[in-house]
């Protein structure tokens, strides 16, 4: 019997979002548990299910805050490591008017980055339903080795498995032909992928998402789902010859879109558990993209996400209310 419903591996991190202005004129930051694999987690023991993470993080203030915030939240920590020579990683964001982001980091080496083979716990991943993991464990070589490894384990145990790239260029100190080597090692060795819009554009090369969805087809026969997310535009579902198409539920109190793909993709995985598997028709495909958009949507009007994540009760009330 299979213990965790999923285990997330990659970096669990600080970020810093704009909070006003101080009274000497200073911009003020807020402090926000952050990391697209522990947001995913976050909103999956929302809707239900049992969950921990696998990473790295310094055994600093930071650290020890992501720490109890895991706690705080339900997703188990015992693959957590508390890394006393590496400090945990920052992440500074910048929200643009129209809710598009820009990020800086310190992490050069973060923790994150530190995560080395021997020391993953195997013993969560062979325990787990689905493995659920993103390129940023992939920017350097002891983490992405460790990586490998674990996706091996997970897929040798027969559990789903899930990448979301989550392409994040600083990171990959301008080597983006080796970014789209290990994305392109991710998308091989997944169940289901979970690419926005302008990472399918970039690395398709293609602006027209069934053109791209095609050649990903093509070239990873072995992919059973991809869902595509484009932000106010809505979101796309491609399973065998199926293609759904669902538009956004827009919300004026928008603020910023932190951790919103994360919702999703925790959302698509969510079904899939509850399916046990992936035998879903167009209009079980479309439920699941409504109720997953719905969710992003309510996580963009508050700050931060791995703490603000919306239990699934209140996604319902909200796609009433949308008229969804």
């Amino acid at each position: 019997m299979k213990k965790t419903d999923v285990v997330a591996l990659g970096e669990l991190l600080i970020d810093f979002t704009g909070s006003g202005v101080s009274p000497q004129g200073n911009p003020v930051m807020e402090a926000n548990p952050g990391g697209a694999p522990c947001n995913v987690l976050s909103m999956l023991t929302k809707l239900g299910h049992s969950t921990a993470f696998i990473g790295k993080v310094g055994d600093d203030m930071f650290g020890r805050n992501l720490r109890d915030a895991l706690v705080e939240v339900g997703v188990g920590t015992d693959g957590l490591i508390m890394d006393k020579d590496y400090n945990t990683t920052l992440a500074f964001v910048h929200t643009y008017e129209n809710g598009d982001r820009d990020f800086s980091f310190y992490r050069d080496p973060g923790a994150d980055m530190m995560l080395r083979k021997e020391e993953i716990d195997t013993d969560l991943i062979r325990g787990c339903k689905v493995f659920h993991y993103g390129s940023l464990s992939m920017t350097d070589d002891d983490c992405f080795i460790a990586t490998k490894e674990a996706i091996r384990i997970a897929k040798e145990a027969g559990a789903i498995i899930s990448f979301d790239p989550n392409l994040r260029p600083p990171l990959w100190k301008d080597n983006l032909d080796l970014a789209k080597e290990r994305i392109s090692y991710g998308i091989g060795q997944c169940d289901v992928l979970k690419i926005s819009d302008n990472e399918i554009t970039w690395f398709t090369g293609t602006d027209s998402y069934d053109e791209g969805v095609e050649y990903l087809k093509e070239k990873y026969p072995d992919l059973k789902l991809i869902l595509v997310s484009c932000g106010p535009d809505g979101s796309m579902a491609f399973l065998g010859d199926k293609k759904v198409s669902v538009p956004a539920l827009r919300n004026p109190n928008t603020i910023e879109t932190t951790g919103a793909g994360d919702t999703f993709c925790a959302c698509v995985l969510h079904h899939i558990l509850e399916k046990n598997g992936f035998d879903f028709d167009e209009g079980e495909l479309k439920d699941m993209l409504t109720f997953a958009n719905a969710a992003a949507s309510i996580v963009t009007t508050r700050k931060g996400a791995l703490r603000v994540m919306p239990k699934s009760a209140e996604v319902e009330e909200y796609m009433r209310r949308s008229g969804r």
